[in-house]
């Protein structure tokens, strides 16, 4: 019989609502760039959580002229923390029955059976896993190390070693860099005379993520639509959170409390630059999430956003970094987080 090449390496990407699924080639190149996602059925429980990531490979398989036979060893993200490895902790997007799942060995057991033998099954943080995926692209053939920041609902962070792989701490928790104060002193505006922003993480020093996100938009009007009275947001009946959702449309048109608001935003994400770069010294910065997709946002918006974050970052660090610190804006979009599984599972394997 003839030996069967093991060259494809499958991704799953498990969000709260959806999952996604993607893989690569032993070459590192994706096999698809087509989005392949289904519901993650989270309220079902975790056994239907499972059968769903089982379904979306089959079908990326099918869909792709591909079977099990292939398939060399798996990826999975899903967001943390964790209690240990593939052993989830408590979840803010999942059901509290959740704590305490072994999602590792759960799906390690429906992939051998749904293959007819045993796969190698590498699991982490989404956040680390995308991390993975945007620096597989950008980093080309050098070994630079890699910052990815990508603001959306929260702000997803990771830190990509020269081996391609994600620091991601000896307590599992993935690189948590939404969570770290800041410095309000620096924003302007007289965004220092207000309290710390709310974070759903319980954290009271004022995190990051709800100066840069979707998250903090409600708690910005709340302090600049006072100085607006005359905004049409300000005459609104609708909720602070639907007022936020509006504001990145409103920027597109030139709003000028929707583009304030973001250049904040971008002066936050920028200074957040600064710190992690004293910390990490990257060589690249990738700043992923809503405000830089081409399908959502005109030109000239992102190159606003990502020049106010190359303004607010550059003055705080040292000269080297300034002349060849890169800070450039995510490609893969919504695949990156299953094609990084898929990477990380490729660059694991290689290593065992």
């Amino acid at each position: 019989m003839p030996t069967v090449t093991r060259d494809i390496y499958l991704g799953t990407d498990s969000g709260a609502t959806t999952s996604k699924t993607g893989g690569v080639f032993a070459n590192g190149e994706p096999v698809s760039t087509h989005l392949r996602q289904s519901s993650t059925n989270s309220q079902a429980g975790t056994a239907a959580v499972v059968a769903g990531w089982v379904e979306g490979a089959e079908g990326f398989l099918k869909d792709n002229g591909l079977s099990w036979d292939r398939v060399a060893a798996a990826g999975l993200a899903l967001p943390g923390p964790y209690q240990r490895y593939g052993v989830l902790e408590k979840s803010s997007n999942l059901p509290d029955s959740f704590i305490g799942w072994n999602f590792h060995a759960d799906y390690s057991a429906a992939i051998a059976k749904a293959a007819g033998r045993e796969i190698p099954l590498y699991v982490g943080n989404d956040g680390d896993f995308g991390g993975v995926g945007e620096a597989a692209r950008v980093r080309g053939a050098t070994k630079s190390t890699v910052l990815l920041l990508a603001p959306g609902s929260g702000l997803g962070a990771a830190y990509i070693d020269a081996n391609g792989l994600p620091l991601s701490g000896d307590h599992l928790a993935g690189m948590e860099g939404g969570h770290m104060p800041i410095p309000r002193h620096l924003l302007g505006h007289g965004l220092d005379e207000v309290p710390a922003f709310r974070c759903g993480c319980g954290r009271d020093w004022g995190c990051i993520e709800a100066y840069s996100t979707i998250s903090g938009l409600s708690q910005f009007l709340e302090f600049f639509l006072p100085k607006y009275p005359d905004h049409e947001l300000a005459k609104s009946d609708e909720t602070l959170r639907s007022k936020g959702f509006s504001l990145r449309g409103r920027a597109q048109k030139g709003d000028e409390l929707a583009l304030k608001i973001f250049d904040i935003q971008a002066r936050a994400l920028g200074i957040h630059v600064a710190n992690l770069s004293m910390a990490l010294d990257p060589g690249i910065v990738v700043i992923g999430g809503g405000l830089v997709d081409p399908e959502s946002t005109t030109p000239e918006f992102r190159e606003r956003y990502l020049g106010g974050i190359r303004a607010a970052a550059l003055p705080y660090l040292f000269p080297k970094q300034r002349e060849e610190l890169q800070i450039v804006p995510a490609t893969l979009g919504e695949l990156s987080q299953s094609i990084g599984a898929a990477l990380v599972a490729l660059y694991s394997s290689k290593e065992a």
